[in-house]
C-alpha cells in the first residue's frame, strides 16, 4: 500500500507496521525518525500536524525511504546526517556513522582538556581516522580555545568533516589533512583521540546488515586480531604528543587489556578505563610513563 493521500498519523503508523513485520530491532523509533526527519517535522509537530496529508512529491520521497530502510540501510545514512554531542554531522559513504556510546570519549576526555588548557592557555588536538569528524569538534564545541586537526587516509571523509565543520561554526579551528596514521603529520599535541577500526577481520561477516552493508569497511577492519590500529597510533604517538598529553581511545568491549598492553609495551601508562552504557570497556585514556 502507497502512502498517497494519507495523513502523517497514517504514514507513520504504517511505516512502524511494515518494519515490524521485516523484524526492524526498533521498529518504532525508527519509524518516527525517519518520517520526523523526511517531513523536517519536530516531536511536538509529529503530534499537532499528525492530520496534515503531504504532497505528491515529498510522499514519494517516503516512500523510497521505507524501502530503503526495509533493505537494512540505517535510517541515518537515509537522512544523510546525525546528531553527535548535539551537533548536527553530515554522513558520506566513506564516513562511520557515529554512535551515541563515542560521545564517553569526548566526556572522558573534556577534564583532562580543561585541566591542561588551565596551564597553558591554548589546546591542539588530533583525531585519527576523524570521518565525519565527530569527536573532534565535539571537543572544540566544548573547549572554545582548542584548535582542531582531523587526519584521514579518505579524502571523501575529509570533505565530510570539513563541510561538518563550517555548519557548525568551527571551520577557523579545525583543519583537515589527508594522511595514514602520522605519516603527514607534523607538530605537537596536547591530545590525540581516535575511533579506530578495532573489529577483528574473521568476524566482520557476523556484523548486522545495518553495519556491514553500510559502514566503510576501513572503518571497521582492524585486522587479524582487531588491534593493527592500536599498534600504529602506538609506535609512533609520543613523537607527537605535548608534554603532558594524553591519548583517548575508543575500543571494542573485549580489548582492554590488550590494547593495555600494546600502549604500555610503547612506554605508556594508562590513566584510565571507562565503560560504555551496556557497562563494557568502551574508552582508554593513556600518558608516556615519564
Amino acid at each position: 500500500m502507497t502512502a498517497s493521500g494519507r495523513t502523517v498519523s497514517a504514514i507513520l503508523s504504517g511505516a512502524r507496521s511494515r518494519f515490524t513485520e521485516a523484524g526492524v530491532a526498533d521498529p518504532a523509533t525508527d519509524a518516527r525518525l525517519l518520517i520526523s526527519g523526511l517531513l523536517g517535522l519536530s516531536s511536538t509537530e509529529m503530534l499537532t500536524r499528525a492530520n496534515d496529508v503531504p504532497g505528491a512529491e515529498k510522499i514519494a520521497v517516503i516512500e523510497a525511504a521505507i524501502e530503503r530502510r526495509l533493505q537494512h540501510e540505517p535510517v541515518h545514512r537515509i537522512l544523510g546526517e546525525r546528531e553527535f554531542y548535539g551537533l548536527p554531522l553530515s554522513l558520506s559513504a566513506e564516513t562511520l556513522e557515529p554512535r551515541p556510546d563515542t560521545e564517553i570519549l569526548v566526556d572522558t576526555m573534556l577534564p583532562y582538556l580543561r585541566t591542561l588548557a588551565s596551564e597553558g592557555g591554548d589546546l591542539h588536538i588530533l583525531d585519527i581516522g576523524t570521518g565525519t569528524g565527530a569527536i573532534c569538534l565535539a571537543l572544540l564545541s566544548e573547549l572554545p580555545q582548542a584548535k582542531g586537526t582531523g587526519s584521514d587516509i579518505s579524502a571523501d571523509a575529509l570533505q565530510t568533516a570539513t563541510a561538518n565543520a563550517k555548519r557548525n561554526g568551527f571551520e577557523e579551528r579545525f583543519r583537515a589533512i589527508q594522511s595514514s596514521w602520522f605519516d603527514s603529520i607534523d607538530g605537537r599535541f596536547h591530545a590525540i583521540v581516535s575511533n579506530p577500526p578495532y573489529i577483528a577481520s574473521k568476524v566482520i561477516h557476523d556484523l548486522a546488515p545495518e553495519v556491514k552493508k553500510f559502514d566503510p569497511a576501513a572503518a571497521l577492519d582492524g585486522g587479524p586480531d582487531g588491534l593493527d590500529a592500536y599498534r600504529a597510533i602506538a609506535k609512533d604517538a609520543a613523537r607527537f604528543l605535548r608534554q603532558n598529553g594524553i591519548i583517548g581511545l575508543e575500543i571494542g568491549f573485549d580489548q582492554c587489556d590488550d590494547v593495555s598492553d600494546v600502549f604500555e609495551n610503547e612506554g605508556f601508562k594508562r590513566l584510565e578505563s571507562v565503560k560504555d552504557y551496556g557497562q563494557n570497556d568502551r574508552v582508554l585514556v593513556f600518558a608516556l610513563n615519564v
